[in-house]
């Protein structure tokens, strides 16, 4: 082809790529079109660059901490840390030998550290205002109060946890259910799923979430979470993941803490997949069969098997959640494998009705725990305790009163 006939088929192209004319492919279509992912569209721009959500922590272990912040504007943030407060240290995120930057959601790992070792921490952030292929411009620089947390130990004898479900978009519950706790040492809370009714946008997630978590404990305890059936709808149900930082980078995972060893299920939704409100985009059957051969595999590893205790956290029940789809189906795919492997206890929700199910011959060899439901005097704060010879449940209800403990010795 003639030279200027690739210069005018080049600018032909540009032209009806843009609408605006090919020179100004590299300055304007770039950053609008990344600009257009939620997760980087400024969150409100005319407040200048704050954080939206204050650091958070996240995926507890003896040599590690995960801190994530969201910032309203694109920036690079990293970490400060230290033994002390003095800090001394600094760590920022690197995905294939580039820094994380000009994000919003940050998720940074502080690793190498010592087990059992109090840690000092703040985030700071500096607003990206340009970011051209070879000139980025720096705006403002914030930083967050200085905060504590202690690393888990690597042998420890004990676990102390706290674990809500059913929260269902009412903010003010969370903080509620955590002080009942009184003055109790814990290490981490677990989020047993519907924390909200369906996915909207990311204000929903950071108001009826993670504010109420980091008021009330989540920039110096840890928190875990595992999707609901409810969390799976809603156009933003897709973006849930990028705000949490779970095990194995996965909806469903294990851990071991103490003597007490979890398995995490992400159970799905309740219905079946081809109902029609899912609108054929959902496939939750095959999902569950997935994890089915997963939870087989963790049951055989070395960590389940020479764990004191072993828990299994998912929000749908085997049993007593009426004979939906979604309770059939997990009954099916994971009880044989619960009793096989012998589960010392199964904790849920869904059903907003508490309850303590002791095992049952011929159906669970395992007792089966359900947390209330969303509304006050529906609400419970499960207590669950371990250490070598007990592991020990005990459920609250929104008033304080204990309705329901259980105990599975060693």
């Amino acid at each position: 082809m003639h030279q200027q006939q690739k210069s005018n088929s080049r600018r032909h192209f540009l032209q009806s790529l843009t609408g605006l004319g090919g020179a100004t492919l590299a300055g304007s279509l770039l950053p609008d079109f990344l600009q257009a992912s939620p997760l980087l569209r400024p969150a409100d721009p005319a407040a200048g660059h704050v954080f939206t959500a204050k650091p958070y922590l996240q995926h507890p272990a003896p040599d590690s901490m995960v801190v994530m912040c969201v910032t309203n504007l694109p920036a690079y943030s990293w970490v400060e840390y230290g033994e002390t407060n003095a800090l001394g240290q600094k760590t920022h995120s690197v995905t294939n030998g580039l820094v994380d930057a000009y994000n919003r959601v940050n998720r940074i790992k502080l690793s190498r550290l010592k087990p059992g070792t109090k840690y000092f921490y703040r985030v700071v952030s500096k607003e990206i205002t340009g970011f051209e292929p070879y000139k980025l411009t720096y705006g403002g620089t914030i930083e967050s109060e200085v905060y504590t947390f202690t690393t888990p130990m690597d042998k420890s004898d004990v676990m102390r946890c706290l674990i809500m479900n059913d929260i269902h978009d009412r903010p003010d519950s969370i903080p509620h259910l955590v002080q009942l706790n009184g003055a109790d040492p814990y290490d981490f809370v677990f989020f047993n799923g519907d924390i909200f009714d369906y996915q909207t946008n990311e204000q929903q997630i950071v108001d009826h979430m993670l504010q109420p978590c980091i008021s009330s404990f989540a920039s110096e305890k840890p928190f875990m979470y595992v999707r609901g059936n409810h969390e799976t709808r809603g156009k933003y149900s897709r973006d849930l993941h990028h705000y949490f930082t779970n095990p194995q980078s996965s909806q469903y995972y294990s851990f071991t803490w103490g003597p007490v060893h979890f398995t995490v299920l992400d159970t799905g939704e309740d219905k079946t997949d081809d109902t029609p409100v899912y609108a054929g985009i959902v496939d939750f059957d095959a999902y569950r069969m997935e994890q089915q051969v997963w939870l087989e595999e963790v049951m055989q590893s070395k960590a389940f098997r020479k764990a004191e205790f072993k828990v299994v956290l998912m929000h749908i029940p085997p049993f007593y959640s009426g004979d939906w789809h979604g309770t059939m189906h997990c009954r099916e795919l994971f009880n044989p494998v619960f009793n096989k492997y012998h589960v010392d206890m199964v904790i849920s929700g869904h059903t907003h009705k508490h309850g303590i199910h002791p095992p049952v011959k011929e159906q669970h060899h395992y007792p089966i725990i359900i947390g209330g439901g969303p509304r006050d005097g529906q609400r419970t704060l499960i207590k669950l305790q371990a250490d070598a010879a007990n592991l020990r449940l005990t459920m609250l209800s929104d008033s304080g009163k204990e309705v329901g403990n259980y105990i599975v010795a060693k």
